[in-house]
This record gives structure tokens, sequence and C-alpha cells, in this order.
């Protein structure tokens, strides 16, 4: 039997399909069955290395996965890395404020908060957190928390009159919603 070199599976199968055979010159034994050794032979090399890519694609992907798994782990316990040595300026701040806050003039202990309370918010700011303080707006359910509704002539109805605890959103959604009080229609006099 003489296998042609040039012949690829994708002709073997064709060959087969078609009823020809142009790449394989079977011998056929005394039971009257085609058995070539050298083809068997390919076959067996072909699926032996079939196997090895095989297994070679399971450990890669396996690797792939454990590498995912490591990645987002370490993304959940480091996401706050950057947040957090910011913050560090902050606490400074504050731990300098109280050192310097025996004996101390308390309109400069006033001043120091302030500059600290200026500090933090700049901080929240460049990590996204924006600041809800919706007083005169109108009442936004999707951001503001109604906890009481107060009659009013000054404003129109379902408008913020005071901001009881401001909210703040993280990016546009919404972390804490404000906590208002809501002008009513003021009641008629009978």
């Amino acid at each position: 039997m003489s296998v042609n070199p040039d012949s690829s599976d994708d002709q073997h199968y064709d060959s087969a399909v078609n009823g020809t055979d142009t790449s394989v010159d079977e011998s056929v034994d005394e039971g009257g069955q085609s058995a070539p050794e050298s083809e068997v032979a390919r076959l067996q090399a072909l699926a032996d290395e079939n196997w090895d890519r095989y297994l070679r694609a399971t450990a890669e992907l396996e690797n792939f996965r454990k590498r995912a798994a490591r990645d987002m782990e370490n993304a959940r316990k480091f996401a706050l890395e950057r947040f957090a040595t910011e913050l560090l300026a902050v606490l400074d701040s504050l731990e300098m404020g109280l050192q310097a806050a025996n004996g101390a003039n308390p309109a400069d202990i006033l001043e120091g908060n302030k500059a600290t309370l200026k500090q933090f918010a700049a901080t929240l700011e460049r990590f996204g957190v924006q600041e809800l303080d919706p007083e005169g707006e109108p009442f936004d359910p999707a951001l503001h928390e109604a906890m009481t509704m107060q009659p009013s002539a000054e404003v129109e109805p379902n408008t913020v009159l005071t901001v009881l605890q401001k909210g703040y959103t993280l990016n546009g959604r919404l972390l804490r919603p404000a906590r208002v009080v809501v002008a009513a229609a003021p009641e008629k006099a009978e």
C-alpha cells in the first residue's frame, strides 16, 4: 500500500463521501478486509497528536481559570487601595488637629476642622462621590427620602424645604438618599 504524503484528512473524507479514493492504494488480506498497517499507524499518530492537543488545551484553560480567579480575588481585596491611601492624608490631618488642640484657640481649632472637612470632601470627589444637597429643588424619590411633609406657602408643593441629612452618589449611582422635609400645599383656613 502507498500513501500519498500530500493528501490530507479532508481529502480522505471527500473520497469516502464521493466513493472515490485517490490517495491510498489498499491491499486486501485473505479475509477480504483492507487493513493497511501504514494507514493504521498514520491514524494512530494523528489520534495521539489530537489527544496531546486536547490535553494541552485543557491544561491551558484550567490555568486561565485559576489566573482569572486569582485576579478577581486580588481586585476584590485591593479595589479600595488607592482610595484608602488618599484617606490617610485626611486621617493625618485629624490626628494633627487633635494634637494641636491642647491649649489652642477655639477659632484655630474650628479653622483646622473646616480645612480637614474640605480635604475630605475633595478626596471623595476625586473618587466620584458627589454630594446631594437638594434644598429648594423639586422632590425626587429616586434621590431623596421624604422624612416628613410640611405645609408651606412660600414654595411650590413637592419642593425640598430642608435637608436633614445630605445624600451621596458614586459615579452617578445613589449611595445614600438625601433625607429631606418636603413642602406640602398650605392648609386652607375654613
